[in-house]
């Protein structure tokens, strides 16, 4: 490992580490801090780690401004045998931010050069305070102050954690006058947010068959109510044959869990619409208001460079471990489908998942029937929570031939590189776009750590569903 525009190695902790923080929430794309790693890429390790996470917290949490809670997270790892601490810094949208002690000057204000936090210049410090964020809902006054905050406090105490009387502040859902503000309210027991489900039969949005609202409460609450809803309607479709089952679920559950969690949180709220979840009988499209930051360019957005349009919420959601750490999301949705599930617009940001079979009338009007002495394959539909798939390739005319000789090379446990160099591909892109992610969505492949898809440990093997098809392949 070496330092970068984006690395910063430290072998211990140090009075510098404010200065370093700053610099990335004051760069485009932020940026990572190591903890107990020379600048030579040495492990030397850092004692009591969970004691120096908290200290880590407690001084960015008071020594700077504007405040970067949500904006930063602090992740214990193992590297080289010896326990280190990993510091994910977002880039801030309150540009500039500062050491508290010195202000908004020339010695409190740093921006990352090369592998290196320089000073910024007073010209650059005045061009970004004009730029600077003026609509966030951190700074918005809620209409109603008469906030109660009970359904939030359930949620605190089921992850183990418990709101002290300070919690408003601390959260952040109060303006700089101590008023409570638009976060306050959506995060309340009582709001005017409404989040809709809707269900169409067919492809258009002609013949509506079901709209479920949830809302009116804290948001979290809203959030747990539509993943809930999802995953009824991620049903799972078994295909049987006179040898074997298979089952495939509708879509990828991690994307879909990421994709909502994604919505919720990156909503921009000063629109006064919530995030529209609508059903097809060929997809599911996710849309939200507000497309990407101006400082934050699509191919950045892909490779999972963050920068949180509400940090309060995303400090929230963090706490209730909705979210994994910052920049988790897109790459794991990545995992399962390819980058043009994505659409930008002007206002808004949709996605775009196809079903992994199309649940269509028209399809399953044309599904022939089975019967005792008929061995076509016979179709029904049920929920379940975990299915365990098998096939052979008589009943999975879908695989692509990408898919195929993935499969045919699998042994045991594999990294992605050990996969594509016995490809013999190079081109990275190519090979999780066109064999890693549809080799995932069609469950012939799953990840050993499916809860950190992007563990530097993390490797790739086949399910059942893949075995058995490697088997057949093999004949």
């Amino acid at each position: 490992m070496k330092e970068s525009y984006r690395i910063e190695l430290k072998q211990s902790l140090t009075d510098s580490l404010e200065k370093e923080v700053v610099a990335f929430l004051n760069s485009r794309e932020g940026g990572i801090i190591y903890i107990g790693i020379a600048d030579d890429g040495v492990a030397i390790g850092v004692n009591e780690s969970d004691a120096v996470q908290l200290q880590i917290k407690d001084r960015l949490k008071n020594n700077i401004l504007p405040t970067c809670m949500g904006l930063f997270d602090i992740i214990g790892e193992e590297y080289n045998g010896k326990d280190v601490i990993k510091i994910i810094v977002a880039s801030g949208p309150e540009k500039p931010y500062y050491l508290k002690k010195q202000g908004m000057s020339e010695k409190g204000c740093f921006l990352r050069v090369g592998t290196a936090s320089e000073p910024m210049s007073s010209r650059m410090i005045e061009n970004l305070f004009a730029r600077r964020t003026r609509n966030s809902i951190g700074r918005i006054r809620s209409n109603n102050q008469s906030l109660k905050f009970e359904q939030l406090k359930i949620y605190y105490e089921e992850s183990g954690k418990r709101l002290n009387q300070k919690f408003a502040s601390n959260l952040g859902l109060q303006t700089n006058d101590g008023a409570f503000n638009y976060v306050a309210l959506l995060m309340s027991d009582v709001n005017s947010l409404s989040v809709k489900v809707a269900k169409y039969r067919g492809k258009t949005r002609v013949h509506l068959v079901e709209n479920n609202e949830y809302g009116y409460c804290s948001i979290i609450k809203a959030t747990k109510q539509v993943l809930d809803k999802l995953e009824l309607e991620n049903k799972t479709r078994s295909r049987i044959t006179s040898k074997e089952r298979v089952d495939t679920r509708v879509w990828n559950a991690i994307a879909l869990r990421e994709a909502v969690i994604n919505a919720m949180v990156h909503n921009d709220y000063t629109f006064e619409i919530a995030p529209k979840f609508e059903i097809f009988d060929d997809r599911i499209e996710i849309t939200s208001a507000g497309s990407l930051p101006d400082m934050l360019s699509k191919e950045e957005f892909f490779e999972g460079f963050s920068m949180p349009r509400n940090q309060e919420m995303m400090r929230i959601f963090k706490d209730l471990d909705l979210v994994e750490h910052l920049g988790s999301g897109i790459p794991r949705i990545l995992e399962a489908y390819s980058t043009d599930c994505f659409r930008f617009t002007e206002n808004f940001l949709r996605m775009t998942f196809s079903n992994a079979w199309d649940l269509s009338e028209e399809e399953d009007n044309e599904m022939p029937k089975g019967d005792e002495n008929n061995t076509t394959p016979h179709v029904t539909d049920h929920v379940t929570d975990h299915a365990t798939p098998e096939v052979t390739p008589e009943v999975a005319p879908e695989v692509t031939p990408e898919v195929l000789r993935l499969v045919k090379v699998m042994n045991g446990e594999m990294s992605r590189r050990e996969i594509s160099t016995l490809l013999g591909i190079r081109d990275e892109k190519h090979f999780r776009e066109n064999y890693q992610q549809i080799a995932l969505s069609f469950g012939v492949l799953e990840m050993t750590i499916p809860d950190k898809p992007n563990s530097r440990l993390q490797k790739y093997r086949l399910t059942p569903k893949g075995n058995a098809l490697q088997k057949e392949l093999k004949k």
